[in-house]
């Protein structure tokens, strides 16, 4: 399973894709099983130099039984800021919030060294 993350150029806040557009919340991330509509979605996304910075796939794992990220920058990134609880998105709790606070992967995303070898 994967996920389409980048960073708004407007005020750099993470983001994520959701059905054409961007989103804040990780909870609401559109999920990707097939790599064709992922690739598609990453293409369009690519288009739109203007409203986010460096679009980028995300491995996904089921825990807990909801999808979180593999990477733990990424799981960093959904939560943020991470300095207090009470700050950023995981100030708003639920069960994927707690997923995501609780996960113990330990693997590397493929998609930033996909994004590397491309280079």
């Amino acid at each position: 399973m994967k996920a389409l993350t980048a960073n708004r150029l407007i005020d750099g806040e993470v983001v994520f894709w959701k059905a054409g557009q961007w989103v804040e919340r990780f909870a609401d991330v559109e999920l990707f099983d097939d790599d064709a509509a992922a690739e598609a979605a990453e293409a369009h996304a690519k288009s739109q130099p203007t409203v986010v910075v460096d679009p980028y796939l995300i491995d996904l794992v089921e825990t807990e039984g909801v999808w979180i990220p593999v990477a733990y920058r990424e799981r960093l990134r959904a939560l943020g800021p991470t300095n207090h609880i009470e700050h950023g998105k995981q100030a708003e709790g639920g069960k994927v919030v707690e997923a995501l606070q609780h996960a113990h992967t330990a693997a590397r995303s493929a998609g930033r060294i996909n994004l590397i070898k491309r280079k």
